[in-house]
């Protein structure tokens, strides 16, 4: 496919003019503060499965309103801790699956868990818990970006980043993880909740966010021409009137507000002819980070990105980093 937004050289001097919104910082102290107060243990249940040199743990953990939320909690079989630990997140509309799906983390000797994205988990990868939450009701384009998109305290977003930073909170509970070497990875959607818990969780040892979505997210729903920011577009063909309310409320959940708060050390890669998540769109989160910082870029991929050759990048980016 050709290229459809920005060179690399330009994208190297693009920086974001996406305006962030008042208030900002006290919307998040709110709504963490109500989550931290609404919350209670996460609950580990072993299960058995056909994977001889894996544990595998069924977690449960109070996210957004004290609700449940599952993952698989992985660790090497016989390991005594304490662990450096990652905590991924899923790309759009993508669940935990199963086991067997999480076996690349536990493999290297980190202890893994991998979340469920409530009210998704049916598109490429299976999940199993419901969507429990009233909020975000009203008229939405057919996906989940535009669910509560008038109001920022009732959007969809607003839940599951609420949940992503509660799991690394599930993480460190567990006897065998370090708490001071747990590191937050994802893809696409998981890379720009990533990007959220970075800026939201200030301890973190490591951050890697692949092809990240939830950034730049104006220029997002003007560039790209495949995925979920074309269903912005969709709803503001109908709603012609509420641009600036739409853009406002996204700018609550975006990753260029968070990347200046995140000071972990951070890979990002970025695919230059991704139409998805475009290229300009990691940069402007990219350039925007506040903590050290690299980017792996992948000239002639569109949003897969590096996927196995980036799997390697990473390993060896939180062995520098996580390992004694």
């Amino acid at each position: 496919m050709p290229l459809s937004d920005l060179t690399h050289e330009q994208c190297l001097a693009y920086r974001s003019s996406a305006p962030e919104p008042p208030g900002f910082d006290e919307f998040w102290a709110g709504v963490l503060a109500q989550a931290e107060a609404d919350g209670g243990p996460a609950v580990f249940e072993p299960v058995p499965t056909s994977l001889k040199t894996l544990q595998v743990y069924d977690v449960s953990f109070p996210g957004h309103a004290g609700q449940p939320v599952k993952g698989w909690f992985v660790v090497p079989a016989g390991a005594e801790g304490p662990l450096p630990c990652v905590v991924e997140f899923p790309g759009y509309n993508g669940g935990r699956g199963l086991p067997e799906d999480c076996l690349l983390y536990a493999s290297a000797g980190y202890a893994h868990l991998f979340i469920d994205v409530r009210g998704q988990g049916s598109g490429w990868r299976r999940g199993d818990t419901g969507d429990a939450e009233p909020e975000g009701t009203g008229p939405q384009h057919p996906g989940f970006m535009t669910r509560g998109i008038l109001d920022p305290a009732k959007h969809f977003y607003r839940r599951v980043v609420t949940d992503a930073v509660r799991a690394v909170h599930a993480a460190r509970s567990h006897p065998l993880v370090d708490p001071a070497r747990v590191a937050a990875t994802g893809v696409s959607q998981g890379g720009g909740l990533t990007l959220a818990v970075a800026g939201l969780v200030p301890d973190l040892a490591a951050v890697a966010a692949d092809v990240p979505f939830l950034c730049d997210m104006r220029r997002g729903a003007e560039r790209a021409s495949t995925g979920p920011y074309i269903e912005v577009a969709g709803y503001l063909k109908v709603h012609r009137d509420r641009v600036s309310t739409v853009f406002d409320t996204l700018a609550h959940f975006d990753g260029v507000h968070f990347a200046r708060r995140a000071n972990a050390p951070a890979l990002f890669s970025v695919a230059m002819m991704d139409t998805t998540c475009p290229p300009s769109t990691v940069f402007g989160a990219y350039h925007n980070y506040a903590g050290p910082k690299a980017i792996e870029v992948y000239h002639f991929n569109g949003h897969e990105g590096g996927e196995t050759v980036q799997h390697a990048a990473r390993l060896r980016f939180l062995s520098d980093l996580l390992q004694p």
